[in-house]
């Protein structure tokens, strides 16, 4: 699972829209990393709970359920139009070699960090997995290009994106009842644990031959519709701000460590998209604190059930999930940002245009 702020005061999320230049994409290539707020498919046939293939998720989606765990378009689907594709990027799971070419995405519901978080909910692809899968896709692409250097170039000049980490939070550290994080460490002391792990993952896609790479932080978990219903929210706080607290402690480490790894390989260009920073409170229109669909126990949706009529009202589709206007927001904000806080050193946008060295 993964979450986005609970109550956010957008006046610019009305007029927010998505302009795709048609033409050739800015880049050859669209490589997807994460959890559930990117998963476009991969979970459907594990066995696990973290599933979205069912209505009422995917109601405003063109291809309708795939999948994703909103109503419409995840953020990567937005930034890959944003990018030039004219298709969406595929899954894993389904992917053909026609298609490997342009962009793979191995996003996965439940997904950490750490290998074993969200393992209580059953089968899932932990970041780990991810990059290996990844290394298999390259082995095919070299051999379909027959041209190692050319796939080597090919593979440098693409964009790579990385949004996983909240469930080494909500489906780990913060169940302490079935995994032991939270008793070992302090909440520094795991970020730090965290963010090294990270670290090298990123370095091993690095060395896959990953130049022009994107690494979001994490949104404020603590205000989650699913963690305030199970946390509680003491006092006049609209989140739990002990969790949120936790969380920032992580995101101020990971801008540091992605300044390292660009200094540590100097032909890199890796960059921090700031999630709080771009999901901050705005303006005073506030919008719905509820879910927009019927939640079950585990904050995702009923099966079958009507959702709200309004969704492009709503932040969030179900307790843990942004809806495709909230993931507009990000998408466009992370692409072009309107704030030197949003991402650093480059937007996307920008990074996309960045010569390769």
């Amino acid at each position: 699972m993964a979450s986005e702020p609970c109550v956010l005061f957008w006046i610019l999320v009305l007029h927010v829209q998505i302009f795709v230049v048609i033409g050739n994409p800015r880049v050859p290539c669209l490589f997807v990393f994460g959890d559930s707020l990117v998963d476009n498919g991969n979970n459907n046939d594990l066995e696990t709970q973290a599933k979205a293939n069912y209505k009422p998720y995917g109601i405003d989606f063109p291809e309708g359920v795939s999948g994703r765990f909103t109503n419409g378009r995840t953020i990567a689907d937005m930034i890959g139009h944003l990018l030039g594709f004219k298709n969406f990027v595929p899954p894993h799971a389904t992917v053909k070699d026609e298609e490997i070419s342009t962009g793979v995405n191995y996003g996965s519901g439940s997904a950490g960090i750490r290998d074993e978080s969200g393992r209580h909910l059953g089968d899932r692809l932990s970041l780990a997995t991810q990059i290996r899968n990844h290394k298999a896709i390259i082995t095919r692409i070299t051999n379909l290009q027959n041209n190692k250097t050319l796939t080597d170039g090919h593979l440098k000049s693409c964009i790579y994106l990385s949004n996983i980490g909240s469930n080494d939070y909500i489906n780990n550290f913060l169940i302490p009842e079935l995994y032991p994080e939270c008793h070992k460490y302090s909440s520094d002391e795991y970020a730090a644990i965290l963010v090294r792990q990270y670290s090298q993952h990123l370095t091993t896609l690095y060395n896959m031959g990953a130049r022009k790479v994107a690494v979001f932080g994490l949104g404020q978990i603590g205000c989650a519709l699913e963690v305030i219903a199970r946390f509680g929210t003491p006092g006049s706080s609209s989140c739990v701000d002990l969790i949120n607290d936790s969380v920032n402690i992580f995101n101020g480490r990971l801008k540091p460590a992605v300044d390292k790894l660009n200094n540590d390989f100097p032909d890199s260009r890796f960059t921090f998209i700031n999630v709080t920073s771009i999901l901050a409170p705005q303006g005073d229109v506030q919008f719905p604190n509820i879910p927009c669909c019927k939640v079950r126990s585990d904050g995702q949706c009923i099966p079958d059930t009507e959702p709200c009529p309004n969704r492009g009202l709503s932040v969030y589709y179900d307790g843990f999930h942004p809806t495709e206007i909230a993931n507009t927001v990000l998408a466009t904000r992370s692409y072009t940002a309107i704030s030197a806080l949003d991402a650093s050193p480059y937007d996307i946008a920008h990074l996309s245009q960045v010569a390769d060295d």
